[in-house]
């Protein structure tokens, strides 16, 4: 299950049981999962994207010699995998792209967050994205820059975990630089073969034995932000030679990435707009808690943002999305997936229904991470509402009204007033 992170769910009391291991959560009195016995090993498909344009993808390495890493002392300077989803063209040449490499894919089997699958029985590092690597990036009209996104996933993901609405953006027309935080992801493999692992479990650990729980709450939000700041800072030499409309940057993410996508556009007037897929924008542990609320939802914002929540979650019942609609000034739009649960936002909604299938697990073990919807339609309300909302914000187009009011073409989508 995804990590309701700065947010509980039902078989967590804590933030960071996103990192917890062997899928269990941090703190909790339960016995650990045992690997599964040898056996077949299944395979996973993600849905293809349905834009106009064939997707292409590049991998780069980061590293900001001005920042210390914040959280492994010895590590002179910060470093980050991220990866560019941009339109294509001629893919045909050029591979499909792996979603985990075999560092990633090990790691992501001892530490994730889909709670009662076994370890051992995915072959998490088969599954490949529709996104081909190192395609020439589709000829853009002359003159005409492309909006790019920034894109991160919630505690304990990997960066890929958001791969089919990534891609679909992509094949939009949109550059998406999706982002992996270092040493708060499950694992991130560089370019030389090195995996580095979360450290996350251990500083909650700490954390719940010292009671500083709200400050590494704060940390962690403060080393996303940070990070998608300095990406940024290098935008041109990660999507050269593809033009770039500087006027038409977003964000988003899902959980803490949500809160990151939102706190980054407070602290940045780079971000022109915004989306929060379930992410609770104060320090606490439980999406009703009331608690220190972050500086986005104290202040407000003053450019567009979304809110797409699990179903129950909205500014009536957050207590810090409260506070940003009652402080922002800007656009706002807060709509609730019926029968959605924290996960839906990533790629849980299409890999966990087979994978339950394939290993005869029980239906609680989908309905806890993705709850009762529909995954093809969570797929593709999602496919709809973010992707339409950037056309507004960011291309100024808004051809088919879909952000007005509600729709029978999407009856699970709610709009909250």
């Amino acid at each position: 299950m995804t990590t309701r992170t700065f947010d509980s769910g039902p078989r967590r009391r804590a933030l960071l049981a996103a990192t917890a291991l062997a899928t269990l959560g941090v703190g909790m009195a339960q016995p650990k999962a045992v690997a599964a016995p040898a056996a077949r090993r299944v395979r996973l498909t993600l849905p293809a994207p349905t834009g106009p344009y064939p997707v292409g993808t590049v991998s780069h390495r980061l590293v900001d010699p001005g920042r210390p890493d914040p959280w492994v002392a010895s590590r002179p300077s910060r470093e980050l995998m991220v990866s560019v989803r941009y339109p294509a063209r001629d893919v045909e040449r050029y591979p499909r792209a792996a979603q985990l490499l075999p560092g990633e894919a090990a790691g992501f089997d001892r530490l994730n967050n889909f709670g009662g699958v076994p370890q051992g029985r995915i072959d998490w590092a088969a599954t490949r994205t529709f996104a081909h690597q190192g395609a020439p990036p589709a000829r853009a009209r002359r003159g005409a820059g492309r909006p790019v996104l920034l894109y991160s996933p919630g505690v304990g993901d990997p960066r890929s975990l958001g791969t089919t609405l990534t891609d679909e953006l992509a094949s939009r027309g949109y550059v998406v630089i999706c982002v992996d935080h270092t040493y708060d992801g499950s694992a991130v493999e560089f370019p030389d073969g090195r995996v580095e692992t979360s450290r996350l479990p251990e500083e909650y650990e700490r954390a719940k034995r010292e009671g500083t729980v709200v400050e590494l709450l704060r940390k962690t939000c403060a080393v996303r932000v940070a990070d998608l700041r300095f990406v940024l800072d290098r935008l041109d030499a990660l999507v050269a030679p593809m033009p770039l409309d500087r006027s038409a940057i977003g964000a988003f993410g899902q959980s803490a990435g949500g809160f990151a996508a939102l706190q980054a556009m407070h602290d940045d007037r780079r971000i022109a707009a915004a989306v929060n897929l379930d992410g609770v924008l104060a320090y606490v542990e439980g999406d009703q808690d009331p608690g220190p609320l972050s500086t986005v939802a104290a202040d407000g914002l003053d450019r567009p943002v979304l809110t797409m929540g699990k179903d129950g979650n909205d500014h009536h019942t957050v207590p810090s999305w409260a506070a940003l609609w009652e402080h922002s000034s800007g656009p706002r739009l807060d709509l609730t997936l019926l029968g959605s649960d924290h996960a839906t936002y990533t790629d849980a909604t299409s890999m966990l229904p087979r994978i339950a299938v394939r290993l005869g697990l029980p239906e609680k073990v989908v309905t806890d991470a993705i709850g009762t919807v529909d995954p093809e339609r969570a797929v593709a309300v999602q496919r709809a509402y973010v992707p339409a909302f950037f056309d507004r914000e960011l291309r100024h187009r808004d051809d088919a009204g879909l952000l007005d009011g509600p729709s029978a073409r999407y009856p699970e989508v709610r709009f909250v007033d």
